[in-house]
């Protein structure tokens, strides 16, 4: 007789996560890029298979809405249909990594001194195996959570979500809708001294407005180059405008902004200038490698990310093209986009902008009681933490949930190992890794908080 399987525990994930990383579902924004079936089989593998779920308790559904573009969606039906549902949303993607300039291989998920490497170790596949774990973990305990739980890996999160959460929400928002929801981002990280510990849990993200730049000059031959007003030189001369150029400084209305400053430790006189709009980007510098992450909060910012011009090395270029991403502060929209490209390229001739998707800013009230289940969680773990409510810079899958005015979180909790400016850096950049024991972290800490929701 062949022995019984080990019940499910937070420690899997680890293992999961590094399957996962091998798997190498990396999304460039092309339709057959991705291929997030790989992880789909990965995770059912790991789940123990379609009838072994079902023989739980689970629903499942495996969704592909193009070739190889795999969503996996679990639903456990909770012990009371009008009590609120819960869904556990990761994604199964990840970004392009320049292997050149990583230590070690980014698609190797190699364990090493404790420390698991790899792309997507951070952005998401992390949380995304915790959750499946934390999901295993509460079917086969026999228990049920009063409203149903949710587990969604999704498909396309780093390109639009055209194959996952979108397409869902229009198509099949039956498999998906949930009255709350926990994804990436928040970080769940542990700020200040032992007295004073703060947990990230994102509340909301900047909104985005990308533009498509068009610089028309005029050809002509590379050996003659004289008088042309080459393409690739009005180009070039975009992207440094828009490079350089700053936009003002809006200081955020709400309270999480003096929390976060509080909770990074700064001097009251840093404090008090980083508040202030007319002093706040002379003081950015003092802050160090949180800079990046506190101007993004700050700021509508504006990056030239991709750009072209040319096809020949003996032909002036006529034309160049500059793709931009902009992201929005609450309120801000693309009317405030072209304003500020319209101002840093100011007087440069030949430009058309086109826009492209557009999304606004989205921010969740953070008092509900996920917020507060999610709250007594990270205490228990980190006795006397408190939670710290931020937006993300960046844009996810949250915002399904968030346009339709249900709550969704980013929140995994992780070890102290990780100071929030590191890991916001580690997100789509060279080594991302995550410490193992935070992995265990995050699982344990979905259970804890499935089990809390509706008590707090």
């Amino acid at each position: 007789m062949s022995a019984r399987p080990a019940p499910a525990a937070p420690g899997d994930a680890v293992g999961l996560l590094r399957r996962m990383i091998r798997a190498a579902c990396v999304n460039d924004g092309t339709e057959g890029s991705g291929q997030e079936i790989r992880n789909v089989e990965i995770l059912l593998d790991h789940l123990g298979g379609e009838l072994a779920l079902k023989a739980l308790g689970a629903e499942v559904h495996l969704v592909e809405p193009a070739p190889g573009r795999g969503n996996l969606l679990l639903r456990l039906p909770g012990t009371d249909p009008s009590a609120p549902s819960l869904a556990l949303l990761g994604h199964l993607d990840v970004v392009p990594a320049d292997i050149g300039a990583w230590t070690r291989d980014p698609f190797g998920g190699e364990l090493v001194d404790g420390v698991v490497w790899g792309r997507g170790a951070v952005d998401m596949l992390s949380l995304t195996a915790a959750m499946a774990v934390a999901f295993k973990i509460i079917a086969e305990s026999g228990e049920r959570p009063a409203g149903d739980l949710l587990f969604l890996a999704t498909a396309d999160e780093e390109a639009g979500s055209r194959y996952g959460m979108g397409w869902l929400m229009r198509h099949r928002p039956d498999l998906v809708l949930a009255d709350f929801a926990i994804t990436e981002s928040g970080g769940g990280l542990v700020f200040g001294g032992p007295d004073d510990r703060r947990v990230s849990v994102t509340v909301g993200q900047k909104g985005a407005a990308g533009r498509r730049l068009r610089l028309r000059g005029e050809s002509g031959h590379g050996s003659m180059p004289y008088g042309v007003r080459s393409g690739a030189v009005l180009t070039a001369d975009a992207v440094g405008r828009l490079a350089a150029h700053e936009a003002e400084p809006t200081v955020p209305a709400d309270g999480w902004w003096p929390g976060l400053l509080a909770a990074l430790g700064l001097a009251p006189d840093l404090v008090a200038r980083l508040s202030d709009p007319a002093t706040l980007d002379a003081a950015l510098p003092e802050t160090g490698a949180y800079a990046r992450v506190l101007h993004a909060l700050t700021h509508l910012t504006v990056s030239p990310n991709v750009v072209t011009s040319g096809t020949k090395s003996n032909v002036i270029p006529g034309e160049g093209v500059v793709e931009v991403d902009v992201r929005l502060l609450p309120g801000q929209t693309g009317t405030d986009a072209d304003a500020e490209i319209g101002r840093a390229l100011a007087g440069l001739p030949g430009v058309t902008v086109a826009p492209g998707p557009e999304a606004p800013a989205l921010v969740a009230a953070a008092d509900d009681p996920l917020y507060r289940a999610i709250a007594a969680a990270s205490a228990e773990a980190y006795p006397g933490a408190r939670p710290l409510p931020l937006l993300t810079p960046g844009g996810n899958d949250a915002r399904h949930y968030l346009a339709r005015g249900l709550p969704c979180y980013g929140f995994g909790l992780f070890s102290d190992e990780l100071d929030y400016a590191e890991f916001r850096r580690r997100f789509h950049g060279d080594d991302e890794r995550v410490d193992a024991a935070s992995v265990v972290l995050c699982a344990a800490t979905y259970v804890r908080v499935v089990r809390l929701l509706g008590t707090v």
